[in-house]
């Protein structure tokens, strides 16, 4: 059976659907106040990097990484595989041509180089014992040439005593047609002698000249690993300072292993490095900006490896001022290669928004606001970058970095 709710229960209920009602609205108007303040967050101006829009010139250029190195430097590495022995100087030292640096354990490459020298007078004996052998069998040839020719006179007075005797019938035919064949047989036998002491002649100096061609080839090995023993004993090969040295007494090295590098530190060059995209930039005497801090040098490309590595195409630049007080060796610099220049366009400063050609979504100041734009720019040069569209002259853009505002179209500017 029902039964009627006290009125004061009633009421209790009405004002509790009442509180609640009213803490949504209450919510709701907090949340949308909130929503308000978030979509119209405000900055202030001194704490953004602007730029004006404006008219001027443009130099195009690249931007490049390089690495300041000493314009004249000399790399040595050892010529044989050995170890070091000693080290004579150390690295930053001022060092004068052919100081010793640095000692390297010889004794193997010298023994080897004193048994190449007995070699090659075992050889030299062996060319003397040719051409005596030689001289002999030529002496005993000409000999029995002498001999032959002795015989062949012989049996040619024989032949002409028989055909005198055949003539006044004191011969016969036979006797004159036997001497006639021994006269013959002589002459072929001292015309066999002389054809081959002529071969032995033309055998003997082939003989000999292959034997001094060896003999010449041997030589020039040697000549060879006397050099590198020469350059084994480390010395500068210039006036410079010494900028590394290989310090570790007793270590192995192998040959062609760098042991030292002495540099001129008297002047400058930059080895640089840009991305293979934009080799085509590249040509030699082509001219650059070079900045090192607040600095800013002038140079010109002095050669370059068209072939790609790592993505990167590398190119060493000469600066106008090789001296400069600010170079020193390993110092990165900022390298802008600079490849044509357009007159009179809409420009702004560059910042580290810019990456390349391309349509930007850009922040511009309109009176106590700013407010986002599309902008299309093209080229840039080191300071500026060129502006094709969205953006008229004296307007004013934030150049900063404006990521944490990514997505609002309006920003308020905070008094």
């Amino acid at each position: 059976m029902d039964r009627e709710i006290p009125k004061n229960e009633r009421r209790r209920a009405a004002l509790r659907r009442g509180l609640r009602a009213g803490g949504i609205v209450v919510v709701a108007v907090v949340a949308v106040t909130l929503a308000m303040r978030m979509a119209t967050r405000s900055v202030e101006l001194k704490s953004l990097e602007l730029s004006a829009v404006e008219r001027g010139d443009l130099q195009i250029s690249v931007t490049a990484s390089g690495t300041v190195v000493p314009e004249r430097q000399e790399i040595i590495v050892s010529p044989i595989n050995t170890r070091i022995v000693e080290v004579y100087r150390r690295t930053g030292d001022t060092v004068e041509a052919g100081t010793p640096l640095l000692r390297l354990d010889l004794m193997a490459a010298e023994t080897e180089y004193r048994k190449g020298l007995d070699d090659e007078q075992m050889r030299r004996l062996q060319l003397q014992k040719l051409k005596i052998a030689q001289h002999t069998r030529l002496t005993d040839l000409k000999m029995r040439i002498k001999v032959a020719q002795m015989a062949l006179n012989s049996k040619k007075m024989e032949l002409r005593n028989e055909q005198y005797l055949d003539s006044i019938g004191s011969g016969t035919t036979d006797r004159v047609r036997q001497a006639q064949l021994d006269y013959n047989t002589a002459q072929l036998e001292l015309e066999q002698l002389n054809v081959q002491y002529e071969n032995e002649i033309k055998t003997a100096n082939a003989e000999y000249r292959l034997q001094e061609l060896d003999i010449d080839m041997f030589g020039k090995q040697l000549a060879e690993t006397r050099r590198t023993l020469e350059d084994a004993r480390i010395l500068a090969p210039r006036r410079g300072v010494l900028t590394y040295v290989n310090n570790s007494i007793g270590a192995q090295i192998s040959r062609g292993e760098q042991v030292a590098t002495v540099a001129d530190l008297s002047s400058f060059k930059a080895d640089c490095a840009i991305a293979d995209g934009y080799s085509d930039r590249l040509a030699v005497g082509g001219r650059v900006l070079v900045r090192t801090g607040k600095e800013q040098l002038t140079g010109s490309i002095s050669s370059f490896n068209p072939q790609a590595r790592n993505g990167m195409v590398d190119f060493a630049v000469s600066f106008d001022q090789p001296a400069h007080r600010l170079l020193r060796p390993g110092l990165k610099v900022e390298v802008s290669v600079l490849s044509a220049e357009k007159a009179d366009v809409v420009r702004i400063r560059s910042g580290a928004f810019y990456q390349g050609p391309g349509r930007y979504r850009l922040f511009v100041v309109e009176g106590d606001r700013l407010t986002a734009r599309e902008v299309t720019l093209g080229e840039a040069s080191y300071d500026y970058v060129e502006v094709t569209a969205g953006l008229s002259e004296g307007q004013r853009v934030v150049v900063s970095d404006m990521e944490q505002h990514k997505g609002k179209n309006s920003i308020r500017i905070k008094q």
